[in-house]
């Protein structure tokens, strides 16, 4: 069967991870085609839907180097610090960086980041997208990879990437077993205005129940001052939480917020979804790289899921571009094999730090919550440990690929 479209790299997913791989992959002169089931005309319409993404440093020195960042920078709110308390009670972290650093990120609503992300794909004549596509099969040959979508058109590469998210289908025919368990939680989004500044502060408040995350956005064009909010609640309880009238989802999220930013209004419908965790520390196999929440899926406590799929883009791309310019073939086990040495630990780390946090924080009554507030206190007063917490949530510690460095 001849092929409708090849590529050197066929990628399964055309979210922020898997086109931010084929933009990464372009730039070094590697030809990728995107397959994506949704519509980006939906996941771009106007309007604010409360999704919002924290991009780290090392993210942002991504963006960089594939030439998005000048587009993205006026859309961004810099995260200028960072408050992590136990219930608002006394005792909490303040994050800020020191004289001269950057800020600890900025957060940008995940339509911006399509937006974006989709202009540039466009300009790069190395990459063909598909959305709107769905696969019918997959086959992975000694010479190579083919991709039959159900409408017949047929693509052809020398590698296929698995960029599909947390429910992975070509990861789960491919046989992977990833570790797994569910929090039994789900995560409340939705998007806020309120009256006060949040003079670019994340807040993560703690309490037994979950995690409540308020995350700085920019004023929107009325000038309206925004947030989006990550709010964790028992799977039990969460629809009722989202059956609520509107004013009484308001008194709820604003007695959580202690009164902090005023006069607080929805400002989009509410969603969610459910929090679970999934790891798996293989993520190559013959001629198949798992790339993103197909790898590794965590509760969203310290806001480092895409995070963490945008270290696995600067490492893939890096092997790749490495070992095709030596002539090798992409779907090579030995360079994939490397690939996967480098993102096991890291992804191994990143998600076991997040499932013990989301455990220690959920633990209820008065003795644990004041041990937490003394350990928080003790990192407050010691600047080294704030500073390794720092460069974390920056990712700026380990072996970076180049992509990630400034």
């Amino acid at each position: 069967m001849s092929a409708d479209m090849t590529g050197d790299v066929v990628i399964l997913g055309g979210g922020l991870v898997g086109m931010t791989l084929a933009i990464g992959l372009a730039r070094e002169g590697i030809a990728s085609v995107v397959v994506d089931s949704s519509d980006p005309a939906t996941l771009t319409a106007q309007g604010f839907d409360g999704r919002a993404s924290a991009i780290s440093t090392a993210s942002w020195n991504l963006y960089t180097h594939l030439g998005m960042a000048e587009a993205l920078a006026p859309r961004g709110c810099p995260i200028d610090a960072i408050a992590v308390t136990d219930g608002m009670k006394p005792g909490r972290i303040d994050f800020r960086p020191d004289e001269g650093d950057s800020s600890l990120g900025r957060m940008f609503a995940n339509r911006d980041l399509r937006l974006v992300m989709y202009e540039t794909s466009a300009r790069e004549p190395l990459i063909r997208f598909l959305p709107n596509a769905h696969v019918a099969s997959r086959e992975r040959g000694p010479h190579g990879v083919s991709v039959t979508l159900e409408d017949g058109r047929v693509l052809a590469g020398r590698l296929l990437v698995a960029a599909e998210g947390r429910q992975s289908p070509t990861r789960d025919e491919a046989g992977f077993t990833p570790a797994r368990w569910s929090y039994h939680h789900r995560a409340i989004i939705a998007g806020l205005t309120h009256a006060r500044s949040h003079d670019n502060v994340a807040w993560e408040i703690f309490y037994p129940a979950g995690p409540f995350a308020l995350l700085p956005l920019l004023d929107d064009a009325e000038g309206n001052h925004r947030s989006a909010l990550v709010w964790t609640v028992a799977e039990q309880d969460a629809a009722g939480v989202l059956a609520l009238p509107d004013a009484a989802f308001i008194g709820e999220v604003a007695r959580r917020m202690g009164g902090m930013f005023g006069t607080i209004a929805l400002a989009a419908p509410r969603t969610s979804y459910p929090l679970n965790f999934h790891h798996t520390a293989k993520v190559a196999e013959h001629r198949l790289v798992l790339v993103g929440d197909a790898a590794h899926g965590m509760h969203p406590i310290a806001g480092q899921g895409l995070n963490l799929g945008l270290r696995d883009v600067a490492a893939l791309v890096e092997v790749l571009a490495e070992g095709m310019r030596l002539g090798l073939d992409p779907g090579d086990a030995q360079m994939l094999k490397r690939y996967e040495r480098w993102r096991a630990l890291d992804g191994f780390m990143v998600a076991g730090a997040t499932d013990v946090l989301t455990r220690l924080f959920g633990i209820p009554g008065r003795l644990p919550s004041a041990v937490r507030r003394l350990g928080m206190a003790g990192v407050q007063r010691t600047p080294a440990l704030k500073r390794f917490f720092m460069d974390e949530a920056r990712g700026m510690s380990g072996t970076l690929p180049a992509l990630l460095r400034a």
